[in-house]
């Protein structure tokens, strides 16, 4: 009856298209019909379209409108509310299992409730969230599809965000009125059109999926937007639990969106950097949140051994990615890059690594997609790493043989400068499941990288630089055709990073050539100094 009732209540597409026969932009042309009118079928011989109405509603009810305005004294999230009173429960739930826990382990199986305040397995492993699979599974994929499409772009309350379009995947049981939002998500994706066609050997299918774009700017607003709604759930009635406040250790994007949603919420934020080891930008993002910033003389291991011991004597939730929520947010960008090729799977996905959630969240909501039947295949995932700081790189390397930590060197992706990651077991999983691959980038190489990019209409980060770097040395072997739908993960903004950029045009590194340096020209402020320049510069004739 669930599916039944699933498919008369919203529309769904099913889309097959031969690959590489039209051009990027119409492949990314989405549904143009509302949601809960029509079944919308492709052809594969020919791009025409057949309509065939799925609804039970009669004829003349396309011209109702879907819903009234709500009252004018009444705001989204007590919208939400009100109409979360009136919805029958949906019967979604997720719990905490150890990582890598069989999916049959039975009702006897170690499990804790998200509500539960725990960190770690019986054993000292990691923890993963868990979804009742069975319970999703009662609707098509092609539901989900349509679920999913219906909320993009819209300011329903809390749907409206890129994470929580997906809330029943995400955290299915959270009231909306505990949800701490700031409309996270929905981050565009970039087709690098020129980078592709003229610096990587004819790429037409290369895309960047600028996650960087986002209310702090990083990819780490995903996540943390399902935390702290999690920590406000706890926090308030009937729960009520004592938790003083919110702590991460940070090599400065963490604490950035760490203390905006505790901001917005109202929680404290502690945060422990890494001192004179992070950009200004990243600094002055929590400084300015209100949180309380604990500057270390040590490194980012040094930060997170640091906070461990500290949450374990003191009411403090630990937000850092140990904690299993965050990844449940992450994940929902590899569901959004589905929904933009309007649900087609990429050949490649390259992610930057550091503490090395990321890559496994990606890999989690790819499979998720691909289980509960949205698509049919799993992309083959890339890691890359900065040389300075490249742990899984030799690891992977050496066989997976015995895993050893390593002491980071300084890199200018500083985000990634991590030598002993927590996540090493999730992302050794996420590469070997999808036949991955794992690269590294010098110091040199990823500033490159990030520079041409930029030449070419990107503002990258270097740790985009080091994603880009990566694709480079894949695409000279000839592991990545040029033929392959690709995407490369930006996981933050490069305004948050201009000092790398500032030294790198003005050729102050050490040891580097900067061949991509653009510094501004110094000309004497006459007429004919100023035209030398722009003729040698533009190559130009002055007219007879």
């Amino acid at each position: 009856m669930a599916t039944a009732a699933a498919s008369s209540s919203l529309s769904f597409a099913v889309s097959h298209r031969r690959r590489h026969s039209i051009s990027p932009a119409t492949r990314l042309m989405t549904l143009k019909a509302p949601p809960s009118k029509h079944l919308l079928l492709r052809n594969p011989s020919s791009r025409r379209r057949l309509r065939i109405s799925c609804s039970a509603a009669p004829p003349d009810a396309e011209a109702q409108p879907s819903k009234n305005r709500r009252p004018a004294d009444e705001n989204i999230r007590e919208e939400a509310a009100r109409r979360e009173l009136a919805a029958p429960a949906d019967g979604f739930s997720a719990w905490y299992v150890p990582f890598g826990a069989p999916a049959d382990d039975g009702p006897f199986g170690e499990r804790y409730s998200l509500d539960e305040i725990v960190y770690r397995s019986r054993s000292g492993g990691l923890l993963d969230v868990r979804h009742d699979m069975e319970a999703l599974k009662k609707f098509p994929g092609s539901y989900w599809r349509a679920l999913f499409d219906s909320r993009v772009g819209r300011t329903t309350w809390p749907y409206g965000s890129g994470v929580w379009s997906k809330k029943e995947w995400v955290l299915p049981e959270i009231d909306a009125d505990h949800i701490v939002s700031l409309f996270e998500g929905n981050s565009n994706l970039f087709w690098a059109e020129r980078l592709g066609r003229e610096h990587l050997g004819g790429m037409p299918d290369l895309w960047v999926k600028h996650c960087g774009i986002s209310h702090t700017g990083s990819f780490k607003d995903l996540g943390m937007t399902v935390l702290v709604s999690q920590v406000n759930r706890l926090r308030r009635h009937p729960l009520n639990r004592p938790i003083a406040g919110v702590g991460c250790a940070s090599t400065g994007d963490t604490s950035a969106a760490l203390s905006a949603y505790c901001a917005a919420a109202g929680i404290p934020a502690i945060v422990f950097l890494p001192a004179d080891r992070i950009s200004l930008a990243q600094l002055v993002q929590p400084i300015a949140n209100g949180a309380t910033v604990l500057s270390l003389d040590t490194d980012f291991d040094g930060c997170m051994r640091l906070i461990r011991e500290v949450t374990a004597e003191l009411p403090i939730y630990l937000a850092n990615s140990l904690n299993s929520l965050r990844l449940e947010g992450q994940k929902t960008a590899a569901i959004e890059i589905l929904q933009q090729f309007d649900w087609e799977v990429p050949d490649w996905v390259i992610v930057p690594g550091g503490n090395l959630g990321n890559i496994y969240a990606f890999y989690k909501g790819f499979e998720m997609c691909r289980e509960l039947g949205l698509v049919d295949r799993m992309p083959r995932l890339v890691c890359a790493q900065a040389a300075n700081a490249n742990p899984l790189y030799l690891h992977y390397k050496a066989g997976w043989g015995d895993f050893k930590p390593v002491t980071a060197a300084p890199t200018f992706a500083s985000a990634i400068q991590i030598g002993d990651p927590v996540s090493i077991d999730r992302a050794v999983f996420a590469v070997r499941a999808t036949d991955g691959i794992v690269e590294e980038a010098t110091e040199e190489e990823l500033m490159d990288a990030m520079s041409l990019a930029d030449r070419t209409g990107m503002f990258a980060c270097p740790h985009t630089g080091v994603a880009l770097a990566a694709l480079t040395k894949l695409r000279d072997r000839r592991v990545i055709k040029a033929t392959d739908r690709t995407v490369v993960v930006s996981t933050a903004h490069g305004l948050k990073f201009t000092q790398s950029k500032i030294d790198y045009h003005s050729k102050e590194i050490a040891d580097m050539a900067c061949r991509y340096a653009n510094p501004p020209v110094s000309v004497k402020a006459n007429f004919g100094a100023v035209m030398d320049v722009l003729k040698k510069k533009l190559d130009v004739k002055l007219k007879a």
